[in-house]
């Protein structure tokens, strides 16, 4: 049993490092003829071109990697099957029911790698290849992000209209409220510095509320330079231009109990997390709709239609899962509920339907 079962995995492996290998082929040559007309455009030559679509490979990879897996593990089954290998795994008294839980087995552990590769590796390797590109096209960072943003932490509301380098900024408002959520501050500076867990402003004006009686008066004063306590770091700042598929699964986490905790809207960072959480069952989904193709009598149709239908059914149903997510967001659903419901719903039919298949009925 330990024989078929290292075949079985060998065999899907190399089906999937296949598959794996022509699709990343397929987006490296039309990235690249993408890259061409920005080479020679100051210093970005082809070999930087190269470099810059080889370093975002682990992304795409990590993206596709339910794509890639299933049409791997199907091609490796499609070919035990068409070399009449599995009849013979069937007669040593397998069942497809065991047979599919090897394969599922195979394919969670070519995820887990996957999802190593994606969190571990993938981030770094584009956040290296965006700035070594822009680099080497003239463009600073800094003008990527230069645009203002607003943030809040804690009570204290915080615009910036200028933001040089993620750590430099300019025209700089800071709104401070107090516990019954009045307006009890307002400070501007002309310029601002991250330091740490510090915000050092420079000029700054600083307009003081305080109630008396029935009317606010209000106290200014100028400060060449003034310090304020903030609960975010350098790490958030940076983080404010990037879209939930940029991050990490623990960046995703973290920013999330931020935004939770300062009452603001973090409902598509989580969408994106529960779809990471859910992919691995979503996975074993599709690998057991398919199978129900690939276990079939071949006299109503060619093993090769099979497979294709299975792996049609199987990205539909992957599609259907991911509208899930932009449901909840549009009509406020939980965003756990519309990740996992329809994954575990189409699970426990594949499982029911393979079951029964197995015990030919």
């Amino acid at each position: 049993m330990k024989i078929i079962n290292t075949y079985i995995a060998k065999t899907l492996l190399t089906y999937t490092l296949g598959v794996m290998l022509v699709w990343l082929s397929v987006y490296t040559f039309f990235q690249f003829i993408n890259e061409i007309s920005l080479i020679g455009e100051h210093n970005y030559t082809t070999f930087s071109a190269v470099i810059y679509v080889l370093a975002e490979l682990p992304s795409i990879a990590y993206s596709h990697a339910s794509t890639i897996i299933l049409l791997g593990c199907l091609l490796g089954l499609g070919h035990l099957t068409s070399t009449s290998q599995l009849i013979i795994v069937r007669s040593s008294g397998t069942s497809i029911l065991q047979i599919a839980t090897k394969t599922l087995s195979a394919a969670l552990f070519f995820i887990f790698i996957a999802t190593l590769l994606g969190e571990l590796v993938a981030p770094t390797a584009t956040e290296y290849a965006k700035s070594y590109r822009d680099n080497l096209l003239g463009r600073n960072t800094s003008a990527v992000s230069r645009q203002g943003f607003w943030l809040k932490d804690g009570n204290t509301i915080i615009n910036v209209k200028k933001n040089f380098d993620g750590h430099r900024f300019g025209n700089v408002t800071l709104i401070q409220t107090n516990k019954e959520h009045h307006l009890d501050a307002v400070l501007h500076a002309d310029k601002a510095t991250l330091d740490g867990n510090q915000l050092n402003l420079e000029k700054v004006k600083h307009y003081q509320l305080k109630q008396a009686g029935e009317f606010t008066k209000i106290q200014s004063k100028n400060h060449r330079n003034y310090n304020i306590d903030i609960a975010f770091d350098q790490s958030l700042i940076d983080t404010l231009k990037k879209e939930p598929r940029e991050f990490s699964a623990l960046g995703l986490y973290k920013y999330i109990v931020f935004l939770d905790g300062n009452g603001l809207t973090s409902e598509a960072f989580k969408v994106e997390l529960y779809k990471r959480i859910i992919r691995p069952v979503t996975l074993m989904v599709m690998l057991m709709l398919s199978m129900l193709f690939i276990f079939g009598s071949l006299r109503d149709a060619t093993l090769g239609k099979k497979i294709f239908l299975g792996i049609i059914i199987s990205l539909f149903f992957e599609l259907s899962s991911r509208l899930g997510g932009v449901i909840s967001l549009r009509f406020n659903y939980d965003p756990l509920f519309s990740a996992s419901a329809p994954t575990l719903v189409a699970l426990a039919i594949a499982y029911l339907l393979l079951r029964r298949k197995s015990l030919g009925v």
